[in-house]
């Protein structure tokens, strides 16, 4: 259990030190794990844009956030990049005092003309979601066809312009990218790029997850040993996702997140804000509390801030520790392009 001296804490103790908000609902990808595109076609109705929340009110969410102990403050969607202007609302960020990490996932395919804008802005670092470097698998598991050269460029322009350490987010899906696992490994390794690979997740309740499609990460880590040796490396801080390990001979370093098989909700400090403006205090969560209704109707930064505190406070999400005991019947789950990964 976290133990430590933060404003405020749920009902577990932990503290509330991350923020992901989610800038858009859109995404210019279809991936079936998050946006299958049998649901989200050409017709699907995202949300108009006065539902979503505009740039100087997420600032200032923010800014109360931070006040309530939050450092890390990461944007997601949807795919960020194709909301206009969001290097418009780093920059708003930036000015925030407290805010000691911003960073911003992406699927990298918008990245490459982008990125410079963004570092100018002030972010600080990126995380690209890249599920494998093989061309088709990968355009099967972007649902567009989409070729992976152009997401490396992206990358490749990251590092450039200083947007680093840059991690890639590769979801392991058993028998569809399991197979590309070290292909992707040998391409990073060296370069500083630190690959994380994810439990095929059973967010939302429309992508049709099976755990017999989970690969265990303690079986994908035999799996890498038996070809590029690791070994476990401690944790960054308290509260971090991902067991970090290294390659033996120095080469870098990998990560696991393991949110099925190996459960962390005793050490998650995260609240996420979706598009429209609703504090969820889960990935899994049922439902959101309404933050941008209190905004447009003129609630004070305090009274916004004592709104969040009475919902943090009363935190007891543990979805991942009683999974199993779940039915899909029993419970509805937000929809990740909703409120990001």
């Amino acid at each position: 259990m976290i133990d430590s001296n933060p404003i405020i804490k749920d009902i577990f103790g932990r503290p509330l030190r991350d923020l992901r908000v989610s800038v858009t609902d859109r995404c210019n990808f279809r991936c079936p794990y998050c946006m299958p595109a049998e649901i989200y076609g050409e017709r699907y109705q995202f949300l108009p844009r006065e539902e979503i929340l505009s740039f100087e009110e997420i600032a200032r969410l923010t800014n109360v956030f931070v006040g309530l102990g939050t450092k890390k403050i990461r944007l997601t969607g949807g795919e960020p990049l194709v909301r206009t202007g969001v290097d418009e609302l780093i920059s708003l960020l930036t000015r925030i005092d407290g805010v000691e990490d911003l960073t911003l996932t992406t699927n990298g395919y918008l990245l490459e003309d982008q990125a410079m804008g963004l570092k100018q802005a002030g972010l600080q670092r990126i995380t690209v979601s890249l599920d494998s470097l093989n061309d088709q698998v990968f355009g099967v598991m972007n649902g567009r066809g989409f070729k992976v050269d152009r997401v490396i460029k992206g990358i490749e322009r990251s590092i450039e312009v200083g947007l680093t350490p840059i991690k890639v987010n590769a979801v392991v899906q058993k028998g569809i990218n399991d197979h590309t696992v070290i292909d992707m490994l040998r391409h990073f390794r060296g370069t500083g790029v630190i690959v994380r690979f994810i439990e095929y997740m059973d967010v939302g309740n429309l992508n049709g997850w099976k755990m017999e499609e989970v690969l265990p990460s303690k079986e994908l880590v035999e799996i890498i040993n038996a070809e590029l040796p690791i070994e476990p490396v401690g944790k960054n801080y308290l509260g971090e996702v991902a067991d970090r390990y290294r390659y033996r001979d120095g080469s870098g370093e990998i990560g696991f997140i393991s949110s099925v098989t190996e459960t962390f909700c005793q050490n998650c400090t995260r609240a996420r804000i979706s598009t429209d403006g609703k504090l969820f205090t889960c990935l899994f969560g049922e439902s959101g509390f309404d933050l941008r209704g209190p905004i447009r109707d003129g609630y004070s930064d305090e009274q916004i801030r004592e709104l969040i505190t009475s919902v943090w406070n009363k935190r007891d999400d543990r979805y991942s520790e009683i999974r199993a005991s779940i039915t899909d019947q029993a419970r509805r789950k937000v929809e990740m392009y909703q409120i990001g990964g």
